[in-house]
């Protein structure tokens, strides 16, 4: 008989095993206990499986499996502001709100509006650099509040409340 026709020697060894002492995946489900409680798998404080991790790592498993990862990732930013902007920019402009990718600012004047609305491409860039998953992808840059008659969502057309001749 040719050498190739045989059996390797780890296959045969392997099923005289399996002949002699069963299927491991045939056994029923209490053999398979009796197994596992034999070899204590459970009560070993620090057998496979049960080595302690850090906080920060269940921390950002816990974040992903959730799914909030980009709620965190925005509130990030809004507390990061000073650090993306600067001291400067950040002391007269203020972030309010970020919802379905827009960030909106509010500023002191419409000089700082009209200043950040120029760098922009800037400010964004920066926040796709370091907050990523906050998924901005634009910016709105408000004056400062003042009510206005003329444009808006609750306009009317006409003279509407300052009309006092009518």
């Amino acid at each position: 008989m040719s050498g190739a026709a045989r059996e390797p020697e780890h296959v045969a060894v392997y099923r005289r095993i399996r002949r002699v002492f069963g299927d491991p995946e045939s056994r029923s489900s209490d053999a398979r206990k009796r197994g596992r409680a034999s070899r204590e798998e459970a009560t070993v404080p620090y057998g496979t499986g049960r080595d302690p991790r850090g906080l920060d790592t269940v921390l950002d498993s816990l974040t992903a499996a959730m799914g909030w990862e980009s709620p965190l990732a925005k509130s990030e930013l809004l507390v990061a502001w000073p650090a993306l902007v600067g001291a400067d920019v950040a002391a007269h402009a203020e972030p309010v709100t970020v919802e379905d990718g827009l960030l909106t600012v509010r500023c002191d004047s419409t000089a700082w509006a009209q200043q950040l609305r120029a760098m922009r491409t800037t400010v964004l860039a920066r926040i796709a650099e370091r907050h990523p998953a906050a998924g901005i992808e634009s910016i709105r840059f408000l004056g400062p509040d003042a009510p206005s008659w003329k444009r808006g969502p609750r306009a009317i057309p006409g003279r509407g409340p300052r009309d006092t001749y009518g």
